[in-house]
């Protein structure tokens, strides 16, 4: 590849891949790392009822059909 047409495709490439606020190689304007250990440290998310409701109904579904266990893992 010739040395114009590589620069030409780095110049295209750094016009494009610009950052957010619209200088093409900014820093970042803060750390991220604090708010990501934060968000990881923060209460996980609660498994809503309906989702142990569908569980339940699933086992029971199995328990009282068990020709019903090659059919759910057929469709999972």
């Amino acid at each position: 590849m010739k040395e114009q047409e590589q620069q030409r495709i780095e110049h295209l490439l750094k016009e494009t891949m610009q950052t957010t606020d619209g200088q093409a190689g900014a820093e970042l304007r803060r750390d991220l790392w604090p708010a990501m250990l934060k968000r990881l440290e923060a209460e996980s998310a609660r498994v809503p009822w309906f989702d142990w409701a569908l569980l339940a109904s699933v086992s029971v579904w199995l328990v009282v059909s068990p020709r019903a266990i090659p059919l759910l893992l057929y469709y999972l």
